[in-house]
């Protein structure tokens, strides 16, 4: 990958990737941590990087970097108490949006990166297969389970309102 393609890579994934990371992570600052860090990464690695495949390795190294911070914290919290946050709103919500970002939030990992991908981004499944190193099969599966955790999630609320 010559300069001129890295910058090309830069101007044309960039917002794509932080919208990616952000959406899981909800995290501004960390969000531009991780896409920087890809960066870098794929900078380190240009040579050995085709300029074709930079979109698919950014996704992939963005993805990974955001696992590794999320089970970071994670690991930093079980250390402290666990605290209890409760929601602001008691119970009544009337923004289907707001809605969805608290379920989506509730999802476990994996699935709310391919769900994130799929529904948000709009890659195909052969592409969310490659960047999460998950087979087709199991791509669906998972987005095919948090869709329906977010349907019952979301109907149950409604029954609530």
């Amino acid at each position: 990958m010559t300069t001129k393609e890295y910058n090309n890579t830069v101007e044309n994934f960039s917002d794509k990737v932080y919208r990616f990371i952000l959406k899981n992570i909800k995290n501004e600052d960390r969000a531009h941590d991780i896409v920087q860090d890809s960066y870098e990464k794929l900078w380190i690695n240009k040579k050995a990087v085709m300029y074709e495949k930079a979109k698919s390795y950014l996704f992939t190294t963005a993805y990974r970097t955001m696992i590794d911070v999320i089970r970071k914290e994670k690991r930093m919290n079980f250390t402290e108490e666990n605290k209890i946050f409760e929601f602001g709103h008691e119970n009544q919500y009337t923004d289907l949006h707001e809605v969805l970002n608290i379920a989506v939030q509730q999802l476990p990992e994996i699935q709310k990166a391919v769900v994130t991908l799929r529904d948000y981004e709009g890659y195909s499944y052969k592409e969310i297969a490659d960047i999460t190193e998950l087979t087709e099969s199991q791509v669906k599966v998972y987005i095919y389970r948090a869709r329906v955790f977010l349907k019952n999630y979301i109907g149950k609320i409604e029954n609530l309102v």
